[in-house]
């Protein structure tokens, strides 16, 4: 097969994956961080502690997580036609693609929220700040290197999952590299799409670390964390130069 004859097949495939990947990403986000700062919150210590729901929250997304990919397609083909009146196709696939997602994104970003400071977290309830202020205020700003590293981690996860999506008709460069490459004994265009994907990754990945790398150096912090971190620094100046004053005021009262 020519060059000519490729291009539109894979300019094709390509657009199918991005559009299948960046769905299931959108869905992932919404769905798997809420979902992962709950087991957080739930958890032994956590401000929602409730140890049955964050038990039967870790059971289901362990379960679901546990699944190979191209099992839970199968296992999902009824909701993925209840919800898209068809299981073939890009739009089909991005049911399963998503369900697969969430509970991994979720317990990156269970891990990623943990790392947070917990003294920051006490700043913030100290002022009167309640659970939701917390999560808004400084769960979710200080751990945001991190989460856009997980989100990273999940996109090269889904692009991965996308292809094995190829294998049940779902379209994309998978879909591509099956009905041609391996079908048809086309293995030019096989390795010129293992090609394509190499390179897709390998840009995702280059922004998703550019991106981390940024916000850490700005601290992650958009809003209040930052002075949250120069309030407690300031604490124990105040603290030290009111003592300083009580030593001045009982010298003067002395002389």
């Amino acid at each position: 097969m020519t060059w000519s004859e490729m291009q539109p097949l894979l300019s094709q495939a390509s657009w199918d994956t991005l559009y299948m990947v960046g769905w299931s990403t959108l869905i992932a986000i919404v769905g798997g961080l809420p979902l992962g700062v709950l087991l957080v919150l739930t958890d032994r210590g956590g401000l929602l502690q409730n140890v049955v729901a964050n038990k039967v929250i870790g059971q289901v997304v362990n379960i679901a997580r546990s699944l190979p990919f191209i099992i839970l397609m199968v296992a999902l083909m009824s909701f993925t036609r209840l919800i898209t009146g068809t299981t073939i196709g890009r739009d089909a696939a991005i049911v399963p693609l998503a369900i697969g997602a969430i509970p991994f994104f979720a317990r990156l970003v269970e891990t990623a929220v943990r790392e947070v400071d917990h003294g920051l977290v006490e700043a913030v309830q100290a002022m009167g700040g309640n659970t939701w202020t917390v999560v808004r205020k400084v769960l979710v700003p200080e751990a945001l290197p991190s989460l856009i590293s997980s989100a990273t981690t999940t996109v090269v996860a889904l692009i991965g999952y996308s292809a094995m999506a190829g294998t049940v008709g779902a379209g994309g460069l998978g879909d591509i590299a099956i009905r041609y490459g391996y079908q048809r004994f086309e293995t030019g265009l096989m390795w010129v799409t293992v090609a394509v994907l190499a390179v897709v990754i390998a840009l995702i990945q280059f922004a998703g670390d550019a991106g981390a790398r940024a916000l850490h150096r700005r601290g992650g912090r958009g809003g209040p964390a930052p002075r949250l971190r120069l309030l407690k620094a300031k604490e124990p100046e105040a603290a030290a130069d009111g003592a300083a004053a009580s030593d001045a005021a009982g010298v003067g009262k002395a002389a």
